[in-house]
């Protein structure tokens, strides 16, 4: 079963391949996300990244949460759902 991950404090300028090389040090990485402002196509400083299992993403959030990268000490836990 995948996981899903929050990934905060990111840079402006750090892209969804950034994140995506950088998780697959520590499991596969299904998908790699940075979230863009619908207007401006800026990045909006976080982003999603999908782990193929669980346990790869323990192993993730034990080794990046709090890793500097491009400046910026980066926040990573498991993503919480959505309330619609």
């Amino acid at each position: 079963m995948s996981s899903n991950l929050y990934v905060g404090n990111l840079a402006f300028s750090t892209t969804s391949a950034d994140l995506e090389k950088l998780f697959a040090t520590h499991g596969s990485v299904n998908k790699a996300q940075v979230i863009e402002d619908r207007d401006s196509g800026r990045s909006r400083g976080f982003g999603f990244v999908e782990m193929a299992s669980s346990e790869e993403a323990e192993a993730a959030i034990t080794a990046l949460n709090g890793h500097n990268l491009d400046g910026r000490d980066l926040t990573v836990n498991e993503a919480k759902e959505r309330s619609r």
